[in-house]
């Protein structure tokens, strides 16, 4: 049998006050065109419940009893790879069959949705207490303290690849029509290193790794850029330069060249991505770069050199801005990683 529209709220207040006036469920049902019938139950409803509207409905029972609800939501929350079939089996032995489906809407109602679990650096206890020492230490310093820092990394940006990852708007079956896809060769089509740096005042030089980079490259690359960069961004008096702690940039001759030059170094916690900012400009690079589609690697390299130029000021300022809210943040996951 076909589902009936149901009655709007105004034609069911109507039957009501027609009633209310005398007139019969005969009368009401000729003058609005509806049954006898239906104009009946909706004054017996009214008599019984003071009101026309929807009543809560009690639908199907729950394929799940509460005690099973928690027994698989306490399983999760203990083991969050645990399975939709590991779930189903444990209730089937404790006498419920569901399927998997019913397994994720009963943990959705729960506030637990199925995700792919993020990539995330290893950190192993020694990370996790330098990564705290580090946001307790720090978490005080002044705005002032931050803008006068110089942000530095290392890059890879490959021609065709995960970097150019695009969503197109397309029609059914046309998912393979030229302007929906992105060209791929093996091996990614090649790559670029890079090297680059800022402050809050702005990008700093950005330049290519051409050969496989080791401490005296490092230390040349250093020698050639983070002084003119310090200079073209007008970095205040005892400004202090950050690098992670890859094995070139502790290297002990390379310590020794930063002392001699007399370079603060900001002492840094190891696995610590989400405390550079630097990494949120790589991620405003590689999007620009992608955008542009370029062929082949010379194009690449133009093609980085011009948008890392063009990166506004106020990105950068608003990166470093909003630094201690990192610091908060590691602080309040213990000591592990965070979304920045």
């Amino acid at each position: 049998m076909a589902k009936t529209k149901e009655l709007s709220k105004d034609t069911r207040n109507k039957i009501v006050d027609l009633h209310q006036v005398g007139k019969t469920e005969s009368a009401i049902g000729k003058q609005l065109g509806l049954k006898k019938s239906t104009v009946g139950a909706i004054i017996r409803k009214w008599k019984t419940y003071k009101t026309t509207d929807n009543l809560p409905r009690s639908g199907a029972p729950r394929k799940i009893s509460p005690r099973g609800v928690k027994m698989i939501t306490r399983t999760v929350s203990k083991n969050p790879r645990t399975t939709r079939g590991d779930l189903v089996n444990d209730l089937q032995r404790a006498g419920t069959k569901v399927t998997k489906p019913t397994i994720s809407n009963t943990l959705r109602r729960q506030g637990l949705k199925s995700c792919s679990a993020r990539r995330v650096p290893l950190l192993k206890p020694v990370h996790v207490q330098a990564r705290l020492k580090f946001a307790r230490e720090h978490l005080d310093d002044p705005d002032e303290d931050w803008e006068n820092v110089i942000w530095s990394d290392e890059t890879k940006i490959e021609l065709f690849g995960k970097n150019s990852t695009r969503r197109v708007w397309r029609t059914k079956n046309a998912e393979l029509h030229p302007k929906n896809t992105i060209p791929t060769v093996k091996h990614g089509g090649g790559n670029i290193m890079l090297w680059g740096c800022f402050s809050a005042k702005g990008p700093g030089r950005l330049i290519r790794v051409k050969e496989r980079m080791n401490g005296a490259m490092y230390r040349e690359i250093l020698s050639e850029n983070l002084l003119p960069s310090a200079r073209a961004l007008k970095m205040k008096r005892g400004w202090v330069f950050q690098h992670d702690n890859d094995p070139k940039h502790t290297a002990r001759a390379t310590k020794e060249w930063l002392r001699k030059k007399h370079f603060k170094v900001l002492e840094w916690p190891s696995q610590s991505p989400d405390l550079k900012p630097i990494e949120n400009l790589w991620r405003e690079l590689k999007v620009r770069v992608a955008q542009r589609q370029p062929q082949n690697i010379t194009a690449l390299e133009e093609i980085c050199m011009e948008e890392w130029a063009k990166i506004p000021a106020t990105v950068c300022e608003n990166l470093v801005k909003t630094y201690r809210k990192r610091l908060t943040s590691v602080i309040a996951n213990k000591g592990y990683i965070t979304k920045y």
